[in-house]
C-alpha cells in the first residue's frame, strides 16, 4: 500500500507523492519527490503559463533506473505520473504533442490551449535508455558562447520538456583552469598569451588551437563562473547530469619553465596553423599530469560542487604523440593514467570521452587502438560517446567497444550550418537497429551530438522521440503527426513536400552543405539541388493560406524558401562564371547581378525570422560587457567563428541569416564577380577579417510587408539560368 500526500507549491498545480516506506528514508524520500514535482511544475509553469495549474503530478517508484511516465485525462484532468522530472515534463509534451496542441521550439513554446484538456487513455511510455544525452564538445563554441542566463534558462526548459537527462556544460572551464595556471606560479602574461576568444575555446580544451580569437579578460571568468552557477543549480532542480570538463594534458607552453624535466608533446589539427598557434600536450605518463587534474577538479568542486561526470578528450582530431612503443601499448598506459587521475580527484567520477575521433580518424583508431586505449579502466568507469553513426557507423567495428559502457547517438550538423542535410531514416531506425541487436554490450544511452542547435527542427525533434522509443519510428505516420503538431493542419500538400524532402536533402547525410555563394565561389555548391528539393519548397508554400496563421509554419517557410533560393542564386553565380571564362563579359555581369538580387531577397525574408538573423546571435555577445572596448571585441569574436573562423579554417559555420547575407556573404560576392569581370585579383581575406573587425553596425535590414506572401513570389518567379538546359546563354 502507498500513502499519498498532497502538497501545495508556488504555481498551485495539485501535485502528489507517493511514499515508499515508514520512517526517516521514507520521509527523506517524499522530500526528494516533493522537490521533483516542485521542479517540473517550475518548468511547466514557464512554458504553459497559467494551464499548468491544472495538471496533476505524481512520482512513480524508479525501479529499474529507465524513466518511464504514464499519462492519462478525463473529465477535463489531466494526470502525469514520471519516475523524474524530465519523465513527467516529456510526458507532459507528449500529451500535447499526441494531441496536436504544439510543441515547444527554439523559437519558444508554440501551443493552442483548449478551455478544457481533451480526454485520453492511459499511455505508459519508458525510455529504453537510461541516458539521453545532448551536444558535443563545440556546441558552446558554434551556438552558445555568448547565451545569457534567460537563453540558458529557455534551452534547460526545452531539454526537460524534451526528456534528456543529461547535457555537456563546459561554461567557466577556463576560469577554474585559470586558478590552476596561477598555483602552478604561472605569470598572469603566460596565461593570457595560452588562451584565445570565447568561442574558440572548445578547440583549445581539445588541444587544437591557442592564441586564436583574441584573449580572456579577467571580467570574462567572472561573468562565467556567475552563469555556470545558474546553469548547474537549474540542472540540479531538473535532474540533469552535467558533463564537465576535466585535464586533457593541454598546458601553457611557459610550463616548461617552471617544470624544465617534463616533455611537452607538440600538438597537431591542422597543419595551416603555425606553430605559436598550436598547444603542447602532458602526457598522462607524467608525474605531473595527475597533479594538474587533481588541482583543476579540486577547485571545480571547491566552486560549484561535486560532479560526476568528466569529459576528457587528449586525442580528438589529433595526431597521436611520437613513440618507439607499440601503439597499443602507449594508448592502453594513456588511459589507464588518464583513468586514475580522473580518480584521484573525485573518486565517484566517470570519464566521459567523445568517440567522434575513432569514425574520423580511422587510420588511427581501428578495433586494436581503440580497445587497447580503456583496456585498464574498469568497465563501469568510462562512457564513450559514439555520436557519429551518421558520419560513419562505428560501434559494430569497434566490437560495441569491447564492454565498456557506450552511448549511441548521431552528429546531425556541423558548425550550425543551416541548409537541410540528414538521413531520416537511419534517424529513424538506427537507434532501434542498435538498442535490439544481441552485440550491443554495454549500450546505456542516445545521444543527439550537433554542433549547432536551433536549425534542421525536424531532425531534432525526431531523435528527441528516438529516445524514447524502443522500436524504429514509421515516417510516414510521424511526419504526419509532426505536422499537425507543429502547424495545426496537414493538408495532401505538405505530406507531398515531406516525401520530396526525404527524397532529396532528407535522403542521406552532407557533413558540410554549404552555398558556392558562402565560400565565395562561382559554382555550385554541396547543398542538395535535387529537383525534388525545389518542388518540396513549392508544395509547402502552396499551404500558405491554410496553414499561414501558425508562427511554426511561417518561420518554416521562410527558411524553405530561403534555402530554395540559395540553391537557385548558386546556379546564376555558377553560370556568371562560365561566362566570364568564355569571355562573354554582358552575360556574366547579368547573371552575377541576378544571383545577387537573390541573395537581397533571401535577406529581406530573414529579416522576419525569428532565430535566423546575424543581429540575434551578435546581441547576445555584446550582453557580456558594458565597456565598449570588451563589447566590441565579444562582437568580433563572433562574427569570426561563423566566419573566418581561423584561418586557415574559414567558411565552416556558412548560415543563412540575414545581416550575414547582406553584409558579408553578398558584397564578398560583389567583389569577387568584380574580379571574374575585370580580372584583377581580390585579397578576400583581408577583406573578411576587416568585415570581422568592423566596429560599423550592421547595415539598415529591409523587411517585407507581408513575409510569407513575398517568400511564396520569389520562389514562383526565381528563374534557372536556361543555359543549365538548353546549352545558350541568355
Amino acid at each position: 500500500m502507498h500513502g499519498k500526500i498532497k502538497l501545495l507549491i508556488p504555481v498551485l498545480a495539485v501535485i502528489m507523492v507517493s511514499a515508499c516506506s515508514n520512517g526517516s528514508s521514507n520521509q527523506e524520500q517524499m522530500k526528494k519527490d516533493a522537490q521533483k514535482l516542485k521542479a517540473a511544475s517550475a518548468v511547466l509553469q514557464r512554458v504553459l503559463g497559467e494551464k499548468s495549474e491544472t495538471i496533476q503530478l505524481e512520482i512513480l517508484s524508479d525501479k529499474n533506473e529507465l524513466d518511464t511516465y504514464v499519462y492519462s485525462s478525463s473529465d477535463g484532468q489531466l494526470s502525469l505520473k514520471g519516475t523524474s522530472v524530465s519523465a513527467l515534463t516529456r510526458g507532459v509534451h507528449d500529451y500535447l504533442k499526441d494531441q496536436g496542441m504544439g510543441m515547444v521550439d527554439w523559437t519558444g513554446p508554440h501551443f493552442r490551449l483548449p478551455d478544457q484538456w481533451p480526454d485520453a487513455e492511459p499511455k505508459s511510455v519508458g525510455s529504453p535508455f537510461k541516458i539521453r544525452h545532448a551536444y558535443n564538445a563545440v556546441t558552446s563554441g558554434y551556438t552558445t558562447p555568448y547565451w545569457d542566463w534567460e537563453r540558458w534558462e529557455q534551452e534547460l526548459d526545452w531539454q526537460a520538456m524534451h526528456g534528456f537527462n543529461m547535457l555537456m556544460v563546459s561554461v567557466a572551464t577556463e576560469a577554474i583552469a585559470t586558478r590552476v595556471w596561477k598555483k602552478l606560479r604561472l605569470t598572469d602574461s603566460e596565461i593570457d598569451d595560452y588562451y584565445g576568444g570565447p568561442a574558440h575555446m572548445p578547440w583549445h580544451r581539445m588541444g587544437c588551437v591557442q592564441k586564436l580569437g583574441g584573449y580572456l579578460p579577467s571580467e570574462w571568468h567572472e561573468d562565467q563562473i556567475a552563469l555556470q552557477h545558474k546553469i548547474l543549480d537549474r540542472m540540479h532542480e531538473l535532474g540533469l547530469s552535467p558533463v564537465v570538463q576535466s585535464f586533457g594534458g593541454f598546458v601553457p607552453k611557459a610550463l616548461a619553465r617552471l617544470y624544465p624535466e617534463i616533455t611537452l608533446h607538440n600538438t597537431l589539427w591542422n597543419e595551416g596553423f603555425p606553430p605559436e598557434k598550436r598547444p603542447v600536450l602532458l602526457s598522462p605518463d607524467e608525474e605531473l599530469f595527475a597533479t594538474i587534474t587533481k588541482l583543476f577538479m579540486d577547485e571545480w568542486q571547491k566552486e560549484f560542487g561535486q560532479a560526476t561526470h568528466y569529459l576528457v578528450d587528449s586525442f580528438n582530431e589529433l595526431q597521436l604523440p611520437e613513440s618507439n612503443r607499440p601503439v597499443t601499448e602507449l594508448l592502453a598506459e594513456y588511459g589507464e593514467k588518464t583513468y586514475q587521475a580522473i580518480k584521484s580527484g573525485n573518486p565517484d567520477a566517470v570519464w566521459v570521452i567523445q568517440g567522434w575521433m575513432f569514425s574520423y580518424q580511422r587510420y588511427i583508431w581501428n578495433p586494436e587502438t581503440v580497445k587497447a586505449l580503456f583496456s585498464r579502466v574498469p568497465d563501469k568507469e568510462v562512457i564513450i560517446l559514439d555520436y557519429a553513426n551518421d558520419y560513419n557507423e562505428n560501434w559494430e567495428i569497434m566490437n560495441s567497444f569491447n564492454g565498456k559502457q557506450w552511448i549511441y547517438g548521431f552528429v546531425p550538423n556541423m558548425g550550425g550550418k543551416t541548409a537541410y542535410t540528414g538521413d531520416l531514416n537511419l534517424y529513424a531506425s538506427g537507434a532501434a537497429r542498435a538498442l535490439n541487436s544481441p552485440d550491443k554490450q554495454k549500450l546505456v544511452g542516445f545521444t543527439i551530438s550537433g554542433e549547432g542547435l536551433e536549425n534542421n527542427t525536424v531532425i531534432y525533434e525526431l531523435l528527441s522521440d528516438v529516445a524514447w522509443s524502443e522500436d524504429s519510428i514509421d515516417l510516414d505516420t510521424w511526419l504526419k503527426e509532426y505536422s499537425l503538431t507543429r502547424y495545426g493542419a496537414c493538408p495532401d500538400a505538405l505530406l507531398r513536400s515531406w516525401d520530396l524532402l526525404r527524397a532529396s536533402a532528407y535522403k542521406s547525410l552532407i557533413p558540410h552543405p554549404q552555398f558556392g555563394w558562402q565560400l565565395g565561389r562561382l559554382q555550385q555548391g554541396s547543398v542538395n539541388h535535387d529537383p525534388e528539393f525545389n518542388e518540396s519548397t513549392q508544395l509547402f508554400l502552396s499551404c500558405a493560406d491554410e496553414l499561414g496563421h501558425s508562427q511554426c509554419f511561417q518561420a518554416d517557410a521562410l527558411e524553405r524558401a530561403a534555402l530554395t533560393l540559395g540553391l537557385k542564386a548558386d546556379e546564376w553565380f555558377a553560370l556568371a562564371g562560365e561566362a566570364f571564362d568564355a569571355g562573354k563579359t554582358e552575360t556574366g555581369v547579368r547573371a552575377g547581378e541576378r544571383g545577387l538580387e537573390l541573395l537581397t531577397g533571401i535577406d529581406r525574408l530573414l529579416v522576419s525570422h525569428p532565430l535566423l538573423r546575424l543581429d540575434y546571435w551578435l546581441d547576445f555577445a555584446r550582453s557580456h560587457s558594458s565597456d565598449p572596448a570588451l563589447e566590441q571585441f565579444y562582437v568580433a569574436n563572433a562574427r569570426q567563428i561563423i566566419t573566418t573562423w581561423g584561418p586557415p579554417v574559414n567558411d565552416y559555420a556558412c548560415r543563412v541569416w540575414s545581416g550575414l547575407i547582406r553584409d558579408f556573404y553578398r558584397e564578398r560576392m560583389r567583389q569577387v564577380l568584380e574580379a571574374a569581370r575585370t580580372g584583377e585579383s581580390f585579397n578576400s581575406l583581408a577583406w573578411e577579417v576587416e568585415w570581422v573587425e568592423s566596429t560599423q553596425p550592421l547595415s539598415e535590414a529591409v523587411p517585407f510587408d507581408d513575409p510569407l506572401k513575398a517568400a511564396v513570389r520569389l520562389v514562383s518567379s526565381a528563374m534557372i539560368p536556361q543555359v543549365r538546359s538548353t546549352g545558350k546563354y541568355p
